[in-house]
């Protein structure tokens, strides 16, 4: 494989920082541009200096300064229209990993699907990917077995929207085989017994937790407990990079990063 060209939206975030630093460190890889807010500190910045590994070159711009085979973006909702613009002019691939997005912002995602590849996840990480895998075969496996779904998932105190989107995926994919349709997000007072047709969230905020979720399982007597800890933020780094690779060779669709783990074709 030829080296691919890479662009990060959000280089001078936590998240951009790790895709500059092990993209350097990648042979197939070669960041060409670096992208974050206008009003960035870091803006004109060497962006491997700012992720703490060697000058690359590449100066963090408030624009794309080049054109690159694929773009990562781990930066903000806000930025989401103006991003879509540019790859659409541009016939750019897109990974796309900011969560917290409208409706109306995630079906121009879809629609921007129609004229480029697009791949968009709630999480980058290959085991959180998998966890839903799990979770959808305990789901059919308890569906009208009497038992209660619980979602917990722990982050650090800057992330800005709750539950995560992970745990939302995770809850969706659990409802649908299961045919629940109520969701409560946290408990307070005097609430009475659970209801049987209910997901119940729970999102914790604590220092630098790069993530955690946990989903349980719960009977009369036992209890299924599924979790999946993240150690830093390099399993999302690193799973961003794996579906750049893989969208550079598809055609125009959407994807998400079970057609990256598991090779299914394009939904």
């Amino acid at each position: 494989m030829n080296t691919i060209h890479l662009a990060i939206v959000g280089a001078a975030g936590r998240m951009g920082q790790r895709l500059v630093a092990l993209a350097a460190v990648d042979p197939l890889l070669e960041v060409v541009c670096a992208v974050d807010a206008a009003q960035h500190p870091q803006i004109g910045e060497d962006s491997g200096h700012v992720a703490g590994v060697k000058a690359n070159g590449v100066p963090i711009s408030a624009k794309f300064e080049q054109k690159a085979d694929v773009i990562i973006d781990f930066s903000s909702p806000k930025g989401a229209e103006a991003l879509l613009e540019y790859c659409l002019q541009s016939q750019t691939p897109l990974v796309y990993a900011t969560t917290g997005l409208s409706p109306e912002q995630e079906d121009r995602l879809r629609q921007a699907a129609q004229q480029i590849p697009l791949l968009w996840s709630p999480s980058m990480s290959m085991t959180v990917i998998l966890g839903m895998r799990l979770a959808q075969e305990a789901a059919k496996a308890l569906k009208d077995k009497d038992a209660d779904i619980e979602i917990i998932e722990h982050h650090h105190r800057f992330k800005a929207d709750a539950p995560s989107g992970t745990a939302l995926k995770f809850g969706q994919i659990i409802a649908k085989e299961m045919g629940i349709d109520q969701f409560l997000h946290g408990r307070e007072g005097k609430v009475g017994a659970r209801p049987h047709n209910e997901i119940g969230y729970h999102a914790v905020r604590i220092g630098d937790n790069p993530g955690q979720h946990t989903i349980l399982f719960g009977l009369l007597g036992e209890t299924l407990e599924l979790t999946i800890k993240a150690s830093n933020r390099d399993a999302y780094a690193l799973g961003a990079l794996a579906a750049a690779k893989f969208l550079v060779t598809k055609p125009v669709g959407l994807y998400d990063m079970n057609d990256v783990l598991f090779g299914c074709k394009n939904v």
